[in-house]
């Protein structure tokens, strides 16, 4: 055998030799290496120290597992490894929820620290280097591990979280939101804020997560709280911590698709928020028959389209709301408006019926609008106060009513 063949074949000896001792040695030390892991981990990590013992228990298990892994690393270095299984299968999948992936990291990091102090000493003479290296290697694969197992874990809740929200929107839009909506909707990060409306609209073609996705940067940007999801061709947001329902839909409308956008009234809670969805899927529903209407546009700016379109809710709420108040005000009020309007909005023609100066009917009409808060002098508003009359005397004169 020529001397350089003679000299490779000693060297791969002595580095086979080398390397059995150096297994040898992490296997014996393998239990003390986690020990002060365990003990730097106390002594450095304030969050670890403040953990319960259920959890600290835990993660001196996955320690010990990362320890335990390298030695099979090392072992055998070409040899495939499945390393967040080996390391992060002996934790319980709620522990990647009681620990950020920061912590994870100084975790992993402080064990590495510790393999490393201890490099010389497990070592047999002449192979630091080779286990310096291969130290090395694992780091990086643990990294990568764990950024697996975060990242599976938040997709999981990412998915979960989406059926969550769904099934609560799906209850709001349905009138069935009660106390496990709203447990739910807390599950979700709601925080129950004093005002709430729905605000509804086409949703765009294409991946609705993506839609999903703008509402909550749109909504970041507006400090809002919103639940969302797309029902059908449906885009609907339920949003928190605005009394200020026009805002909140200019505030959200552009990730919805070309049409109307509608904006149901603000009301206490999510509970409440059925009686906001179902006026906004009303108005959604009437919104053509008012082709000028802005976008996005009110609930309540589409009361006598959506009367006739046959919501009770809007017809209710005409008569309540304009009706009713202009009756207790006293037969002139109602008189007045009736003959104002049935004579295409003339001052004179209605003094004229009325038997009364236009100055008379000016000031009655000026009182309709500070009982009921719509001008008759206003083209859409004396058609929704026409609409109101109408609906008003229909109440009165059924004796069922």
């Amino acid at each position: 055998m020529p001397e350089s063949e003679l000299s490779n074949t000693r060297a791969a000896a002595h580095a086979a030799h080398a390397h059995s001792a150096t297994l040898k040695r992490l296997e014996q030390s393998s239990g003390s290496l986690a020990a002060q892991a365990i003990t730097r981990m106390d002594e450095t990590l304030p969050w670890y120290r403040a953990m319960p013992p259920e959890n600290r228990s835990w993660i001196g298990l996955v320690a010990q597992a990362g320890i335990a892994a390298f030695t099979e690393w090392f072992r055998r270095p070409d040899a495939p490894q499945a390393i967040s299984t080996d390391v992060f299968g002996t934790a319980p999948r709620e522990l990647t929820r009681a620990i950020t992936l920061r912590q994870t990291v100084e975790m992993v990091r402080t064990t590495i620290e510790v393999m490393e102090s201890a490099i010389d000493e497990v070592a047999a003479p002449g192979d630091e280097n080779v286990l310096r290296e291969a130290l090395l290697v694992y780091a990086r694969e643990i990294a990568f591990a764990t950024a697996q197992v975060y990242a599976q874990a938040a997709e999981a809740r990412g998915a979960w979280d989406a059926r969550l929200e769904s099934l609560v929107v799906n209850a709001v839009l349905s009138g069935e939101a009660d106390e496990g909506a709203v447990s739910r909707a807390a599950a979700l990060g709601w925080s129950a804020p004093e005002h709430v409306c729905v605000v509804l609209g086409t949703a765009p073609d294409g991946d609705s997560e993506l839609t999903v996705e703008a509402i909550r940067r749109a909504s970041r940007h507006a400090k809002l709280q919103v639940l969302t999801g797309v029902l059908g061709s449906r885009l609907v947001v339920i949003a928190g911590g605005s009394d200020n329902p026009m805002a909140v839909a200019k505030s959200l409308i552009g990730p919805f698709a070309a049409g109307p956008v509608v904006a149901g009234p603000v009301v206490p809670d999510l509970l409440a928020a059925t009686r906001s969805a179902q006026a906004a899927a009303a108005g959604l529903k009437a919104c053509s028959a008012w082709q000028d209407a802005p976008r996005p546009v009110l609930a309540d700016d589409l009361l006598p389209e959506r009367a006739i379109a046959g919501d009770p809710g809007a017809r209710e709420q005409l008569v309540e709301e304009i009706y009713r108040p202009l009756e207790e005000a006293g037969s002139a009020l109602l008189e007045t408006l009736a003959v104002y309007l049935e004579q295409a909005s003339s001052l004179e023609g209605a003094a004229r019926m009325l038997f009364v100066h236009p100055n008379t009917v000016r000031y009655r009409l000026r009182r309709v609008t500070d009982v009921t808060g719509w001008s008759p002098s206003d083209v859409r508003s004396a058609f929704t106060l026409r609409i109101a009359l109408i609906l008003g005397r229909l109440v009165d004169g059924d004796p069922q009513s």
